[in-house]
């Protein structure tokens, strides 16, 4: 993607405009078996969501989904499933904030009761106790 900063002629006001290679995405196979086309914005709101009011920019945001996006194209399938993108953007999320992953995870993983919330809190108490002890 190239950013360009830009001025207007008429009233001089400054802007930017991005440029990017249209290339062809693959569809994404949702859970139900609907098929869309892969959409970087939705992903993009998903994490914005998930990370709202924690220390997560949006450009980290945006390069996470710009190498995503890189990642998809090089394979070069026709579909992916939509579990896929979740388990990569999930993964992310889990390495750069604890409350975020927790709030993506609760959406994605569709928690059905504070059981299986607190499951996966205890699994990240777990995982921090061992990285102390490391």
């Amino acid at each position: 993607m190239i950013r360009r900063r830009r001025e207007c002629l008429e009233c001089g006001k400054r802007f930017t405009t991005y440029e990017k290679l249209e290339e062809t995405l693959p569809m994404v196979v949702k859970r139900d078996g609907r098929r869309e086309p892969f959409n970087r914005d939705k992903i993009i709101s998903g994490i914005r969501k998930a990370c709202q009011k924690r220390p997560i920019s949006m450009t980290q945001i945006e390069e996470f989904v710009d190498s995503l996006e890189s990642h998809f194209q090089d394979q070069g399938k026709k579909e992916i499933e939509s579990t896929e993108i979740g388990e990569m953007v999930i993964n992310t999320l889990r390495e750069w904030d604890e409350v975020a992953y927790v709030r993506f995870a609760s959406v994605y993983r569709q928690f059905k009761d504070i059981n299986e919330f607190m499951t996966e809190l205890e699994e990240i108490l777990k995982a921090r106790k061992e990285n102390t002890k490391s």
